[in-house]
């Protein structure tokens, strides 16, 4: 294994900038949002169902409790009080978001209803109509978030994609990584959960492993036990990670120290040689070239905002890499990086970041940033995997954008 690495912690001793989390001003937006849910919903519902405080004392329960996550990082860490506000407030906004959102689209329903009756003399049973869809909303809002909530805390399937490259040697035909993404080791991602993904993976006996960034939410010091279980991955040439910017948000040169420690190669702008067949008696330098596969490595897109030396660069990635080599793959957090990345001359790029928007309706907004959302896609002449991402982030739930462990094999292109 052969690598040049491009990129120095020359800064290691700066402290990293992360961003304050506005906790008065979000207090006040989500109990104003919670209140035009209450004055939209109750009413209707108190028609219908005399249980309808149950509604007013959970909008209650989910404005206090939302802000908790943020302020409970004041908190002891080892108190179980800090878990229980953590896990309490992020469970209520994933509930509250379900329901905001389909509260205005009872809204919009109502108008369009409303501007029918007008233009078309509709004969409409608002007093039909109008309460049973707000118990509508209530019930569907909780049903999506059980569900999702079982979605995001299981051990995410595997998921066989096969990458069709141009030219792959033979050599090469049947190459296998398995890309781990957006895993968010923090609140509610703990070890249990970390060692249930490496048993998965260790299962699958792949040749390399890849982790497309956001690991982290939080720092060193608070996950280094959570984290420790990806010590044990195992691959026939190891485990390469990149950064992503939430390892950026806890202390990216802690987090790369504490990640090189557990025996995981982290790829800061730089690549590997990896010589996938034993080549001792190889007949020519064209035989062993053919073996082998450049990987590469680049710090997540925004990285230069943080650290100006982790600027990420997929060309200076592959500075001294050898030219015979044509097989080249790259980790880069965000698919952001694909148009650098295919200039530079690579066959796929690996990313994650996007969570295929991990809900509904965020998926739709996902495209309002990233130019690919999730799965295989073809940039010029360069392929890009999007991972929908193994664990979650903020609310634990998943709905419409299931989690996955990744395993990719390269093949030979047809034609």
């Amino acid at each position: 294994m052969h690598g040049m690495r491009l990129a120095d912690d020359v800064s290691r001793a700066v402290p990293e900038p992360i961003a304050p989390m506005p906790i008065r001003p979000l207090s006040v937006l989500t109990a104003l949002l919670h209140a035009y849910i209450a004055l939209r919903l109750l009413p209707a519902a108190a028609g219908l169902t005399p249980a309808w405080p149950i509604g007013l004392l959970a909008l209650v329960v989910s404005a206090l409790t939302i802000p908790l996550p943020f302020l409970s990082r004041h908190a002891p860490r080892k108190k179980p009080l800090h878990a229980v506000l953590q896990w309490t407030g992020l469970l209520s906004m994933g509930w509250f978001s379900s329901l905001f959102v389909l509260t205005l689209v009872r809204d919009a329903g109502l108008l369009l209803t409303w501007i029918a009756q007008r233009v078309a003399g509709l004969a409409v049973p608002w007093d039909t109509l109008r309460p049973w869809s707000a118990l509508a909303v209530f019930a569907l809002a909780t049903l999506v978030s059980l569900i999702g909530f079982v979605n995001a805390r299981r051990t995410a399937d595997v998921k066989h994609v096969d990458v069709p490259i141009r030219g792959l040697p033979a050599a090469l035909k049947g190459f296998t990584i398995v890309q781990l993404s957006d895993i968010h080791v923090g609140p509610t991602i703990r070890n249990s959960y970390i060692q249930r993904i490496v048993d998965a993976v260790n299962r699958l006996g792949a040749d390399a492993i890849a982790i497309t960034g956001d690991l982290v939410d939080g720092t060193v010091p608070e996950l280094r036990e959570h984290i420790a279980p990806l010590a044990g991955l195992r691959a026939r040439h190891g485990t390469f990670v990149v950064t992503g910017n939430h390892e950026y948000y806890a202390g990216a040169h802690a987090w790369i120290d504490e990640l090189r420690r557990l025996g995981l190669q982290v790829l800061l702008n730089e690549h590997v040689v990896l010589q996938t067949r034993n080549v001792r008696g190889a007949q020519n330098d064209e035989e062993t070239f053919e073996s082998q596969l450049v990987l590469a490595g680049v710090t997540d897109y925004t990285a230069g905002h943080f650290d100006a030396s982790h600027e990420s660069d997929p060309q200076r990635a592959l500075d001294d890499a050898p030219p015979l080599v044509h097989t080249r793959v790259l980790l880069a957090h965000q698919p952001r990086s694909a148009p650098k990345a295919a200039a530079a001359g690579f066959q796929l790029q690996l990313s994650g970041h996007t969570h295929g928007g991990q809900f509904f309706p965020w998926n739709l907004f996902v495209p309002m940033q990233q130019p690919f959302t999730a799965g295989l896609h073809r940039l010029q002449d360069m392929w890009i995997y999007v991972s929908r991402g193994t664990g979650y982030w903020g609310p634990p739930k998943r709905f419409g954008a299931p989690s996955e462990i990744t395993l990719l094999t390269l093949m030979p292109a047809r034609g």
